[in-house]
């Protein structure tokens, strides 16, 4: 059993990794994603091997109703397309910029005093996820290509693929320049109140995981937090919406992944479609891609007609507009405007991700300014608000937090910045009304001098 002193020690050996990371170049960390890459091809069946382990033991447990259908569906990686994924992504992470030493500020306050602000890596990550045994890969080559040490800390349904993942990016890593201890795994159970105490080592935490697992290191640590702990996302179909793309867009939004935070959980329909039939033609679409309907009062009388799929509509009870449901079922509300849509989102919603179908530019604009959401979409499925999709190489986490990062966080959440003065032997009494004055003038591009 691990005790405090060996999380100590793990903590300590992060921090020395991270400092040691301030002065590796960009081609470096590239050398050493690559041999990751190459590392994760090599040892393809180990991985898989590992993998199958976890699968055999997950599906125990899920036959024992310890274990959730949607965890087990995301521990799987032995699927060709998922490790092809996996392994290709280290390859863009790779190819993208350095986010580090990136100059956002820089000003002359004196002829021989300059002040630059700087990018610069957060320092130190700890990851605690659950299933997903690629969050391995990715955040740990996030985390090296920003100059980040990571601890991660992953669920014990992937203990054996996560341990071997793990070991493949530390091998690779021996014959860089890249310290080991830049990525270190734990998998007692007694890690995360253990870690989520050291706020003297640990930067920031990124939790990756269930509702649950994110209020309670939320709610237990003084380290700051990027993530979000509900994906309550909503869809609201306009009354000048197109029906063509109110269809495609809800049940996508819906079915593409019903498991996934950025999968719509809840629909709102402006009353003129209920009136005029255009509702029962988009929740016939919906019933028949396998959606239950939990629809309020309203609307549960125009769909009389799906009598075959009476099983699916159900009505709604006020706590269906405020759940995580993560399967195919979604909560529907009629509303009678814009405005009431944008109400009910700011209400209810978890400031993830919402769209609106509409062809009125107006409303659009209206809704994407007023919604108080990291994502807002006008015509286009929710299930877009991933890191992967927006270019970003691979993503941390989504976050819904108003901090230095917001929505799905790539390589510019794992960074900072930092105030450089150069001086020469300038003091603060040497500036005043009857003294020296300060310059304030910006500093050109080609004028930098670091």
């Amino acid at each position: 059993m691990a005790t405090t002193e060996d999380f100590l020690t793990i903590a300590r050996a992060a921090r020395t990794a991270s400092v040691a990371m301030q002065s590796i170049t960009n081609e470096q960390k590239n050398e050493a994603l690559l041999a990751i890459q190459q590392c994760l091809q090599e040892r393809r069946l180990d991985i898989a091997a590992a993998n199958e382990i976890d699968k055999k033991l997950a599906q125990d447990q899920v036959a024992a109703g310890t274990l959730s259908q949607s965890l087990f569906k995301r521990l799987d990686i032995t699927h060709p397309d998922k490790f092809d994924a996996m392994v290709s992504g280290v390859g863009d992470i790779c190819s993208l910029p350095d986010p580090t030493q990136h100059i956002s500020l820089a000003t002359q306050l004196d002829t021989d005093l300059n002040l630059y602000r700087v990018s610069v890596p957060v320092g130190v990550l700890l990851t605690i996820f659950e299933a997903r045994p690629e969050v391995v890969v990715n955040i740990s080559c996030l985390a090296l290509k920003s100059g980040n040490a990571v601890i991660l800390k992953g669920g014990k349904e992937a203990t054996h693929t996560n341990a071997v993942l793990a070991k493949v990016i530390q091998d690779a890593l021996h014959h860089s320049s890249i310290p080991r201890e830049a990525v270190q795994i734990i998998e007692t159970r007694e890690a995360i109140r253990e870690l989520l105490d050291l706020d003297r080592y640990i930067d920031l935490v990124v939790p990756r995981g269930s509702n649950s697992l994110v209020k309670y290191i939320q709610n237990n640590t003084r380290i700051p937090v990027l993530g979000h702990a509900d994906g309550i996302c909503s869809v609201y179909v306009d009354q000048e919406a197109a029906m063509e793309k109110a269809i495609k867009i809800a049940v996508d939004a819906k079915t593409h992944y019903p498991a996934a935070c950025n999968a719509a959980e809840t629909l709102l329909v402006h009353s003129d479609w209920v009136t005029s039939g255009q509702w029962l033609v988009l929740a016939t679409a919906l019933v028949k891609a396998g959606v239950v309907l939990r629809c309020e009062s309203t609307l549960l009388p125009a769909l009389q007609s799906l009598d075959q799929y009476t099983h699916q509509l159900q009505p709604a009870t006020s706590e269906d507009f405020d759940t995580e449901f993560l399967d195919k079922i979604m909560a529907v509300k009629a509303v009678g405007s814009v405005e009431e849509a944008i109400e009910h989102i700011n209400e209810h919603g978890s400031k993830h991700t919402d769209c609106i179908v509409t062809e009125n530019k107006d409303k659009a604009e209206k809704f994407m300014s007023q919604v108080d959401a990291a994502g807002c979409y006008w015509n286009a499925s929710t299930r877009f608000a991933d890191g992967f999709r927006y270019g970003f190489g691979a993503e941390v986490g989504v976050s819904t937090n108003k901090t230095h990062a917001r929505g799905p966080v790539g390589l510019e959440g794992l960074v900072i910045y930092k105030y450089r003065m150069y001086g020469n032997g300038n003091a603060a009494s040497d500036y005043g009304s009857q003294q020296r004055q300060y310059l304030h003038t910006k500093i050109a591009p080609e004028d930098y001098q670091l």
